[in-house]
């Protein structure tokens, strides 16, 4: 299992400055709502419907079901396949940081421009047949240590929140933490997407 020392999925949140606004705070999972139906909850690598992925989730596991069989057959995810999966993971990418209470501004329906990079880059050599034959069984050591992983960002999410209501900040090491967990949550996802061949690292490092 190939792990590239800079894994070729990018994502950080520009840190907020100031002051957190309490009230959104306080009522962020509800106000998330409409997002986490479209690409899902936080601290989740679910793919499909039933699964926490939301609407759009769905329709990139369908996409990568298709490109299973595509990849299998001639070695390439069909690109207009891969860019929907692409869209939605920069939808999620941006979701995730308001869900997870790094930043305070609702995130755009689509792209727009939000303080959250996230970069994904199209394989353009061939693609390996035997782990995109093989990715769930491979994929499952990482599903089940980010089972735990998710479990702490979760918690650090609970006194994240806390915090913010309190004292109006996220206390920094939190913030860093919550921010990682989402970078290891979106890696995995375009793992199971078939996005990329690298396996994803076990690490919370950018």
């Amino acid at each position: 299992m190939e792990q590239p020392a800079t894994y070729p999925l990018a994502y950080d949140v520009t840190p907020p400055e100031g002051s957190r606004n309490r009230l959104t705070c306080a009522f962020r999972a509800i106000l998330g709502i409409p997002h986490i139906l479209l690409v899902g909850s936080p601290y989740n690598v679910g793919i499909g419907a039933n699964s926490g992925g939301g609407v759009l989730g769905a329709v990139a596991t369908i996409c990568a079901v298709i490109g299973w069989f595509a990849i299998l057959f001639t070695g390439k995810f069909p690109r207009g396949l891969w860019d929907l999966c692409h869209m939605y993971m920069r939808w999620r990418a941006r979701a995730l940081a308001y869900l997870a209470l790094l930043r305070d501004e609702y995130p755009p329906f689509g792209d727009s421009e939000y303080p959250v990079a996230f970069q994904l880059d199209y394989p353009d050599s061939a693609r390996n047949r035997w782990t995109v034959g093989f990715r769930l069984i491979l994929a499952i050591p990482q599903v089940v240590v980010f089972f735990f992983v998710a479990v702490a960002g979760a918690l650090a999410g609970i006194i994240g929140w806390f915090a913010i209501l309190f004292t109006g900040r996220y206390p920094e090491g939190l913030w860093r933490f919550a921010r990682d967990v989402n970078r290891w949550s979106l890696r995995l996802q375009a793992y199971l997407l078939l996005m990329r061949d690298e396996y994803p690292p076990f690490s919370l490092s950018a």
